[in-house]
């Protein structure tokens, strides 16, 4: 257990800020992207319009995105930096998905 600790603070040290100013973003991007969503969750389950539950999904797409973002440099140890950048700037499509889904909610009536 003191293993996993000293490589968890010896990868938090190791990041420059630019990396820590990455993970930091993210993990914002996470907390109010998975926030909107259960919010936008509960309004859909109260009005059960299906504009909201399009929101909701939306939401949930660009906390899925802040989160994976956020994970790339733990990943790094147990995958190769190949597969971790391809995870990265593949998952990005979510953020395209999600602001079609909400475009898709406006523009319905």
């Amino acid at each position: 257990m003191a293993a996993l600790a000293s490589d968890f603070v010896a990868t938090v040290v190791a990041l420059t800020l630019a990396q820590q100013l990455e993970q930091t973003i993210s993990l914002g991007i996470f907390f109010v992207g998975a926030t909107l969503a259960v919010l936008s969750a509960l309004a859909w389950r109260r009005e059960r319009d299906q504009r909201m539950a399009v929101v909701a999904v939306g939401y949930l797409m660009f906390a899925i995105y802040g989160f994976v973002v956020f994970l790339e440099y733990y990943l790094l140890p147990y995958l190769s930096v190949q597969t971790v950048e391809l995870l990265e700037h593949s998952v990005a499509a979510l953020i395209l998905v999600g602001l079609l889904a909400f475009f898709v909610a406006l523009s319905r009536d």
